[in-house]
């Protein structure tokens, strides 16, 4: 069951990433690389070099859960970082391999705001 969302705190780890680590070897890098506690509940994210497989390494209550995806064809694309943490909304587009070119937000009005012609 895929029970991550936006409530969760997602770190991208900066660099690539060998696929082949596991559980362990994704700790360590949490640890001695990212500086942050693997079982704090937060979400890393893990890329390899040419970015055609990520893995997700998250604590749950009672173990590590790794969720692992590898693309076909194509690469997964990057997304802004704030001091090494992705929005949930930024790690879907990701995963689903959806890439934005440009948003515009529009201005959103109130009744008060609004002019009569």
């Amino acid at each position: 069951m895929f029970s991550l969302g936006s409530s969760h705190r997602f770190y991208l780890y900066d660099g690539h990433c060998d696929m082949r680590k596991s559980f362990d070897g994704l700790c360590g890098l949490v640890i001695s690389v990212m500086q942050r506690q693997p079982t704090s509940g937060e979400v890393f994210v893990f890329l390899n070099r040419v970015r055609t497989h990520i893995k997700l390494l998250h604590w749950e209550h009672g173990g590590f859960v790794l969720y692992y995806k590898r693309l076909e064809q194509g690469t997964f694309g990057s997304s802004e970082l704030k001091n090494g943490e992705l929005s949930w909304s930024d790690l879907v587009l990701m995963v689903e391999g959806i890439q934005v070119v440009k948003s515009i937000q529009k201005k959103r009005y109130s009744l008060h705001q609004k002019q009569l012609f």
